[in-house]
């Protein structure tokens, strides 16, 4: 039994609601909202509609209208429920994402057959996030059946594209005012981070799309051209040999997990140059042709230490040093998207209140940690303005994105009973 089981009706009263948590889980998964190209949104929506409106909650299905990735064959909708209280006090906002990510190869299980074996649920969707999802609405109804007679508003929004960046999601709601202050005080995304942790932020990132330009020619003849992939070997080479270790050995005070993520990282996503890939049915040759263009997209996360100006002129100083030195050499450098590092005070009130409903319900201090990537907190505190942000919820980590992905059940719940017990400091007064 955990710390303070006994004396806590709310606790109990969550996980006497196991089964309950268990089919809500297994039915959010069973819905594969696939992103990209975002699948099924409205579908996922309009349950989390069905479960939450019988429940006393104005539900507002929100199309993200003109955002990125957003159109009539995959709409990006969103969905904002809202409880009002009794008499006048803060909103505490649970935020979850509804997308997944694709399924990938490896898999032993239906991805999406949310299947329940011992203590675990697995399914694409179930650590990254829908499980924090199901335990936060568990959490929210099993509160107001305790307390009905409560302050203030209880929010639970489903939003849209947060794996592909947020814009259609909770960056169109910031915009629209969803996320301001004077609307909601408090913030819980129950992203997967283990029931006795508390997010505070995350690093920042810059993707950008590096291309070396050449001049194609004959491939038998490929002095009379100019080949633009040897030209980007010859970046990629000086990354290995000045940009990367520069990097390794710059670290941050966040507390950025797992370990490796306290230094500055660079990732090249991709690469493509020369002829484009032909259709797996071609039984063709490729033309011999010198390739003009090559272009690399790299993803580079960087530290509240670091400014953004610093990091785009370093990867800009590589590329000057090369245009001076190499006959030829030009490039062009086209930026794809910008993060900003975003920190939580520890002193914030969602932070202080999660750390005691932390200790109340496992009987010890919470760990305090940062993201490697970038979340949705992103959006409510650089579009929102709103500081009072955490990231807390049920999962292993390092078990998003993977083949066989799972949630446990009892982290869940313990996950459940800290939201609830972060319910009744915040909105009893």
């Amino acid at each position: 039994m955990d710390a303070g089981q006994e004396r806590d009706p709310l606790g109990n009263r969550i996980a006497g609601k196991r089964d309950e948590l268990i089919a809500l889980t297994q039915a959010l998964v069973r819905i594969p909202t696939l992103n990209p190209p975002g699948d099924l949104y409205r579908d996922i929506c309009e349950l989390l509609r069905d479960r939450l409106a019988p429940r006393g909650f104005d539900c507002q299905l929100v199309r993200a209208q003109g955002a990125p990735g957003d159109s009539d064959a995959h709409p990006r909708w969103n969905i904002v429920a809202r409880r009002e209280g009794t008499r006048p006090g803060d909103c505490v906002h649970f935020n979850s994402h509804t997308d997944v990510v694709e399924v990938g190869s490896g898999w032993t299980r239906d991805p999406f057959g949310a299947e329940l074996d011992g203590d675990r649920i697995y399914g694409r969707g179930t650590c990254d996030m829908k499980g924090g999802l199901a335990a936060s609405i568990i959490a929210a109804e099993a509160f107001l059946e305790e307390h009905p007679d409560f302050a203030g508003a209880i929010e639970i929004s489903g939003t849209a594209d947060e794996e592909s960046g947020g814009y259609g999601g909770v960056a169109y709601l910031a915009e629209q005012g969803f996320f301001d202050p004077a609307r909601v005080q408090h913030v819980i995304i129950p992203e997967p981070l283990g029931h006795d942790r508390i997010c505070l932020g995350h690093r920042g990132g810059w993707w950008a799309e590096i291309e070396t330009k050449g001049e194609i020619a004959h491939g038998s003849m490929p002095f009379l051209g100019d080949c633009a992939v040897r030209h980007m070997g010859a970046v990629l080479d000086a990354f290995e040999r000045d940009l990367f270790p520069a990097l390794a050995n710059r670290r941050t005070d966040m507390p950025v997990i797992p370990d490796g993520a306290r230094q500055a990282t660079l990732n090249i996503n991709s690469i493509h140059g020369g002829e484009p890939e032909q259709a797996t049915d071609y039984t063709g040759l490729p033309s011999a042709c010198v390739p003009d263009s090559c272009r690399i997209a790299i993803d580079r996360r960087y530290l509240i230490e670091e400014t953004f100006e610093d990091v785009q002129a370093e990867v800009i100083a590589v590329l000057e040093a090369l245009r001076e030195t190499r006959p030829r050499f030009d490039y062009s450098v086209r930026e794809i998207n910008r993060i900003t590092p975003s920190m939580t005070d520890r002193d914030a009130p969602v932070v202080t209140t999660v750390a005691g409903a932390i200790r109340a319900v496992t009987g010890h201090d919470p760990a305090y940690v940062a993201s490697p990537g970038s979340y949705d907190q992103k959006h409510i505190d650089r579009i929102g303005r709103l500081k009072n942000c955490i990231a807390y919820g049920p999962g292993v980590l390092e078990m998003a994105h993977k083949p066989d992905e799972w949630v446990s059940v009892t982290d869940m719940i313990a996950s459940a009973r800290v939201m609830g017990r972060a319910l009744e400091t915040l909105l009893l007064p």
